[in-house]
């Protein structure tokens, strides 16, 4: 078995995702589909303290580019420019290619009945709900829930007096028909979701197509590969939230067909596949700032193995209980993970609000500071924020 060392293990995984290349002098639909093709997917989520979380992976690969494009690849369907990206339970929440959408058909079937016990419970006591809704899609188009709600006459109001989603039965089977394949998302307006029958958002061509459960699981596990450029199995098995019992043997496939070589990493306690299309760069250069559920560091014991970089998200965490923030940016400069910043767009006041800035041990330099401000100053210009305000958290704040 081949031997490779951890720093350039951490080379290929970077460049997989593509960073370390130059950044493309347009940043058209082009240029952001090509992120697609490095990343699989982008996850989506809905805070929004900065900016959605969909948007930031495609600009810490190609800088400042027009976020409508990605929503009209996304969101909108013509002849001249059809869809791209269709919404689906990839890893959590995610945009992906459309032409994935069959290799999810084995997690469509698994949530028939909804991801969630509420999802049943409420068609226990409504069982025509999820007709009814279908009924009220395919007759007045496109519709949030709520607009749904009122159509069938059900919107009444709601308790609100526990912390959640607090979703009505309306929304509840909403997603469940999502989440079934029955429904999918045509549009997001204002980040809620439109839902419409899937053979209206689904090319016909790729709704007729069938896979083998393997198959798909097989295809998925050659996507995340690609993706990673060399993981192990429980990197790969992440990437689309799968089994192990549907890892296994979809990399022992792709191994015997010579797409994955098991390599061992200096350093790492699990063995590691190597996708034979996979880069191994000299060096990795440039900055980026991550958000916390950029593709790269969203595996958070994968980013602790390659960069040795303990990470958690602390938006639940109790304000006096956080140690970096609410919503943290790891920071990456040619190569490695140096710092992490805490980050607001306050867009009324056109502010970006930086509370702290932190270095990793060895990182508190003027360089790490010179290449974050700069950072800093290309995301502000990205969302059209005039101001950066530095806050006094942290041991880069004072260089900052």
């Amino acid at each position: 078995m081949r031997r490779m060392s951890a720093a350039a293990a951490r080379r290929t995984a970077l460049a997989a995702q593509g960073f370390g290349k130059r950044k493309p002098a347009v940043t058209n639909r082009r240029a952001i589909l090509d992120v697609l093709n490095r990343t699989q997917l982008l996850q989506i989520d809905s805070v929004s303290a900065v900016v959605r979380a969909h948007y930031a992976p495609v600009f810490s690969r190609i800088g400042a580019y027009d976020r409508d494009l990605l929503d009209a690849a996304a969101w909108s369907h013509n002849a001249r420019k059809p869809r791209r990206l269709v919404e689906y339970w990839a890893h959590e929440a995610a945009l992906l290619p459309v032409e994935d959408w069959p290799l999810m058909r084995w997690r469509m079937a698994k949530y028939q009945d909804g991801r969630w016990q509420a999802a049943k419970r409420v068609l226990e006591h409504s069982p025509t709900l999820g007709k009814d809704i279908l009924d009220v899609i395919r007759s007045v188009g496109p519709s949030p829930a709520g607009v749904v709600e009122r159509h069938l006459e059900l919107d009444k109001p709601r308790a609100k007096d526990h912390w959640g989603w607090n979703f009505s039965d309306t929304k509840m089977i909403c997603e469940q028909l999502f989440a079934s394949g029955e429904l999918s998302v045509d549009k997001r307006v204002g980040f809620t979701r439109h839902y419409d029958l899937t053979e209206r958002v689904v090319p016909p061509e790729v709704l007729a197509r069938r896979v083998a459960d393997a198959d798909a699981y097989r295809e998925l596990i050659r996507r995340a590969a690609t993706a990673l450029g060399i993981a192990t199995e429980p990197d790969l098995r992440d990437y689309y939230r799968m089994h192990r019992s549907q890892t296994e043997p979809a990399i022992a496939e792709l191994i015997d067909a010579g797409e994955l070589e098991r390599v061992e990493v200096t350093g790492w306690d699990k063995p590691a596949y190597l996708h034979t299309g996979a880069k191994t760069p000299r060096a990795i250069e440039g900055a980026a700032l991550l958000c916390p559920f950029d593709p790269l560091i969203f595996f958070r014991p994968r980013t602790e193995r390659i960069f040795d970089f303990h990470y958690r998200i602390e938006i639940y965490t109790p304000e006096p209980k956080r140690v970096h923030g609410y919503y943290v940016f790891p920071f990456l400069l040619d190569g490695e993970l140096v710092g992490r910043v805490d980050l607001r767009a306050e867009r009324a006041s056109g502010r970006l609000l930086v509370p702290g800035a932190f270095a990793e041990p060895g990182h508190d330099t003027p360089r790490t500071a010179a290449a974050l401000r700069d950072s800093l100053r290309e995301m502000a210009d990205w969302l059209e924020l005039d101001e950066i305000v530095i806050g006094a958290k942290g041991d880069l704040t004072p260089l900052l």
